[in-house]
């Protein structure tokens, strides 16, 4: 074997060990939260020893902060608006409401670790907790967005205003699936939160003394 071929091997294995890591600590997490997740427990869920675990991470707060990032990529992918000619707005934003639910069905780690540890006051702010707060910005951007490409007219404070509301309503739709479970549809309750965000939009955009 040569010497580049040893070294995509290694690469490879990084890779693959770097993964496992991330997926045992989402399960650790997922049952414990994050006071009950250690790199002991992780170690052991993943079958790798916890001197592989540190040279991957410094610490336990530096690996769930890798896992609400690699989450975070997975559903940032759905929150794009579809194309003009897919259909009319509301049926664009309809659909892309759809598509983000489906990716917090598939990975809802970093929305779900993330307000975890969001909501916690600690003296010593954890690593997770910024990077989370960080990504929810950067959802709040993509947001904003959709919005201004919908309706250019729009004031800023009216956007700030909708992008607030419509954050918020995601979250609370995800808390309640958390727990209620299957019995909480959220594909359908996106749709139903696009749909009375935009309604909302709509009547801004025209006047409406009645708007928020």
């Amino acid at each position: 074997m040569t010497r580049s071929q040893t070294t995509h091997k290694k690469r490879a294995n990084g890779v693959e060990s770097r993964q496992r890591i991330l997926d045992a600590t989402v399960e650790i997490a997922g049952e414990r939260g994050y006071e009950g997740t250690s790199i002991a427990a992780v170690s052991a869920k993943c079958g790798l020893p916890a001197s592989s675990i540190y040279w991957h991470f410094k610490d336990k707060d530096d690996l769930i902060a890798a896992v609400i990032e690699r989450s975070f990529g997975t559903w940032l992918a759905a929150v794009e608006l579809p194309a003009e000619e897919t259909g009319t707005p509301l049926e664009r934003v309809t659909a892309m409401a759809a598509n983000v639910a489906k990716s917090l069905v598939d990975a809802p780690d970093f929305l779900r670790l993330g307000l975890m540890l969001a909501l916690e006051r600690r003296p010593t702010e954890p690593r997770g907790r910024t990077a989370f707060l960080q990504v929810r910005g950067i959802a709040g951007q993509k947001i904003t967005e959709v919005i201004r490409t919908l309706l250019p007219d729009l004031d800023e404070g009216a956007v700030h205003t909708l992008t607030t509301y419509a954050v918020a309503g995601a979250d609370g739709l995800f808390v309640q699936r958390e727990i209620s479970g299957d019995a909480v549809d959220l594909v359908a309750m996106f749709e139903l939160h696009a749909r009375l965000v935009y309604d909302a939009a709509m009547r801004m955009a025209a006047g409406d003394p009645g708007r928020p």
